[in-house]
């Protein structure tokens, strides 16, 4: 290639850019994606380990788990709760396939666990039987909704995760709108949830556009656009511009994750959940809209853990800051016992830490459910093991932020107070 060409290709890139970032973050910045990659695992013993896929049938419709178990430990008693990992948009189960063999190693090959994916409802393998982009009987009165996601999931736990698993409850982790599909849970059901870890999540649902409920099937205007936007956003080259802007590093997602990205969108039902996504009201949060994201940390019951990117562009660490100061805000109430609240700030790592920094989110993930008191003064998260850590695609850095260091720049505090 010539010199030219290379600036005129630098050139091209240059003025696309505002426009590619403009329409991902009107469009795709409150419906964020989650992925995941493998590595080895400093601190802990990699075992050998399963994944096995199943289907759950919720109401009329076909969900797709997966339950992932340490080999030869059929007999043991766990060692922690299970635990839940949840998705971010637009896609499957597969993001996670990289983080959880770093969770499921073992301390001197002792522990045992039991980690839990699933797709949600119009996302990944989980769809309505028979559906027909919203016309089929099956999809009628549907709506793609965060209180839909946060039903399917608490059945699910109610009727897979915790009769498995008697006497326990379930961790969960989240990431972008997986974290605030967490949130909603463990605020709603604190009976089943023993404690929370939010990697980059998102504190917004959907684009809440008017006209529409979100309820199928789709009116003639709410279709058309949702067909619209749903076809440009899985084309290949947005896809892979999507990513290059969530990611820190180009060379942390490759062509087959996005190839599994787009097998998540050519089933007959993709346009419509779409759709319906993007007109879908907030959570009602035991049916109070004027509730929000911020408001519901605050009144938690259980442990949380916040694990955020530095160099994510939409979720940065200013609203994993703000998340910390609500969080604390649970010291001033009557809640016992007063419940434990941890930030951890990754560098070189954007949106999605658990495909970006699959060690360092298993190392401190690892060490933050296993322990009986999750305190700084009991507790250490960031130490040599995991303070510098070099990926394939690049060195990351993590470092734990202590309350008195919660800084925020004018910049910060204007983008936050918008969400």
């Amino acid at each position: 290639m010539t010199v030219n060409s290379k600036k005129s290709s630098k050139t091209r890139k240059r003025l696309l850019e505002p426009i590619l970032i403009s329409l991902m973050f009107e469009f795709g910045r409150l419906l964020l994606l989650g992925f995941g990659i493998v590595v080895t695992y400093f601190s802990l013993i990699v075992t050998s380990y399963s994944i096995q896929p199943n289907i759950w049938k919720w109401k009329t419709y076909n969900i797709a788990y997966e339950k992932a178990t340490n080999d030869g430990k059929d007999n043991v008693p766990l060692s922690c709760d299970p635990v839940l990992l949840l998705n971010g948009f637009g896609v499957g189960t597969f993001h996670q396939h990289r983080l959880i063999p770093q969770l499921l190693s073992t301390r001197d090959g002792e522990d045992n666990m039991v980690i839990y994916g699933i797709d949600y409802l119009g996302q990944g393998c989980s769809w309505p039987i028979e559906c027909d982009d919203g016309n089929s009987s099956n999809e009628a009165g549907l709506a793609y909704s965060a209180d839909t996601w946060a039903n399917q999931i608490i059945s699910f736990l109610e009727c897979v995760v915790l009769p498995a698993h008697p006497g326990h409850k379930v961790h969960l982790v989240g990431n972008s709108v997986g974290g605030h599909i967490s949130v909603l849970l463990a605020h709603e059901r604190p009976d089943l949830v023993s404690s929370v870890c939010l990697l980059n999540a998102t504190p917004v649902w959907g684009l809440n556009l008017p006209g529409w409920d979100g309820r199928l099937p789709p009116p003639p205007i709410p279709r058309q656009i949702g067909r619209y936007l749903f076809d440009k956003i899985r084309d290949y080259d947005t896809i892979e511009k999507y990513l290059d802007n969530a990611y820190s590093n180009r060379d942390a997602f490759d062509d087959e994750l996005m190839h599994q990205i787009r097998q998540c969108t050519e089933g007959k039902g993709g346009h419509a959940a779409f759709a319906s996504i993007l007109f879908s009201p907030p959570a009602t949060f035991d049916g109070n809209f004027q509730k929000n994201f911020y408001h519901e940390l605050t009144e938690l019951k259980c442990d949380v853990l916040l694990i955020f990117g530095k160099n994510d562009p939409w979720c940065s660490p200013a609203f994993g800051r703000k998340m910390m100061l609500h969080l604390l805000e649970r010291e001033k109430k009557s809640i016992s016992p007063i419940p434990i609240q941890r930030y951890i700030e990754l560098d070189n790592v954007g949106h999605c830490p658990n495909h970006e920094a699959p060690t360092s989110v298993g190392i401190i993930t690892h060490r933050w459910i296993h322990a009986k008191d999750r305190s700084i003064e009991h507790l250490t998260l960031v130490d040599n093991d995991v303070r510098v850590v070099d990926e394939p695609w690049g060195r990351i850095t993590a470092e734990e932020v202590l309350r008195n260091d919660l800084t925020f720049s004018f910049m910060d505090r204007l983008t936050t107070s918008l969400v």
